[in-house]
Formats: structure tokens, C-alpha cells, sequence
């Protein structure tokens, strides 16, 4: 895979994919909306009571979600306190269900994207607003591939040793190259 972004200017960026990595970028974006799950007014609710739904209290269990939602009060490495867990818990009542619609748009908008280039490959060009929706995206894309991959800063350097026998190869290859599309985009959004 070797599609990057390059500067379009004004903050903008193109991106050339061939079919394949458009379709495996869609794939991983739809299965990112699939974990992050609906909005509050997908229930066929009031859109105005979705407006002022609470979300949750409590940290999700699952450890990709844990890290796309954190807690925003106490150390992730040391048990919590019940004044910090009660503290996070008001944070995220309040906080993740906006923080869940902005994810949910971000990864939309990659998914659109792609679908305008009407199942093939083709060139991506986006304006600066675009580029930030796309910037979250393939941010909350490397975060959950790393959760479940078990990435640590210590051992990143070993996913490129893997042998292409290994069932977690896949999964790696996407996370390097969404790590590299990252990085091409935040340069190109800069030049």
C-alpha cells in the first residue's frame, strides 16, 4: 500500500487509492461506526431530547472503546480512587455522547468520501475542514488497532519483524499504513 497524502494547499490534502486500499479503509471505518455504535436519536427519539440525552457513568468495558472514551480523572495505570471514579463518572455522563457523535461523523465522512469515488480507486481531495474530520478518523482507527493488537510504545518496533505467518500480520500492515497515512496528512496539512 502506498497511497499518501500531499499538500493541496490552504490546508487541504489530495490522497491517490487504488481499489483495494479504499476498500479496506471503508471496511475499517464501517467497522469503527459498528463499535462506536448509534446516536441517541437512531432510536427513532425526539432529536431534541437526544440533545440533552446523559450518556453513561461508567468507563465501557470494552478495552478499544475504554480507549477511545477515557476517563478524564485519575492515572489509567493506578486503581482509582471512588472520589476520581465518581468525578470521571459526572465527566462522562455529560461529555461522551457528544464525544461519540464527533466520532461517528469523522468516520462518516471517511466513509462518503469513499463511497463519491464510487467503489474504485481514485483521488481523494479534501478542504481543511475534511482534513481534520479525516485526521480524528484515522486517529480513532490506529488507537483501536493498536488496543487490540496490544501495541506498547516499548514493543512498536517489533510489528515490523513479524513473520507473515503470524494471524495478527493483517491487522499490523493496516495499522502501519493508517499511521503513515497520519502522518502524510497532518504534513500536508501544514504545508
Amino acid at each position: 500500500m502506498a497511497g499518501l497524502f500531499e499538500s493541496a494547499g490552504g490546508g487541504g490534502a489530495v490522497l491517490a487509492l487504488d481499489e483495494l486500499e479504499a476498500s479496506i479503509l471503508r471496511s475499517l471505518e464501517v467497522q469503527m461506526l459498528e463499535l462506536i455504535g448509534p446516536g441517541p436519536a437512531a432510536d427513532g427519539g425526539d432529536p431534541l431530547a437526544a440533545l440533552f440525552a446523559e450518556g453513561p457513568t461508567e468507563a465501557p468495558a470494552d478495552p478499544a472503546l475504554a480507549r477511545l472514551f477515557p476517563d478524564a480523572y485519575g492515572d489509567p495505570a493506578e486503581p482509582s480512587d471512588p472520589e476520581s471514579r465518581e468525578a470521571a463518572g459526572e465527566f462522562r455522563r455529560y461529555t461522551e455522547p457528544d464525544l461519540r457523535t464527533r466520532k461517528r461523523e469523522d468516520a462518516l465522512q471517511v466513509v462518503r468520501t469513499l463511497d463519491g469515488l464510487g467503489g474504485e480507486g481514485g483521488t481523494v481531495k479534501l478542504d481543511a475542514a475534511r482534513c481534520l474530520r479525516w485526521l480524528g478518523a484515522l486517529n480513532d482507527l490506529r488507537l483501536t488497532l493498536g488496543v487490540r493488537l496490544g501495541v506498547t510504545d516499548e514493543d512498536e518496533q517489533g510489528l515490523y519483524d513479524l513473520p507473515d505467518t503470524d494471524d495478527r500480520k493483517p491487522l499490523v500492515m493496516a495499522y502501519l499504513w493508517l499511521g503513515a497515512l497520519q502522518e502524510s496528512l497532518l504534513e500536508a496539512m501544514t504545508d
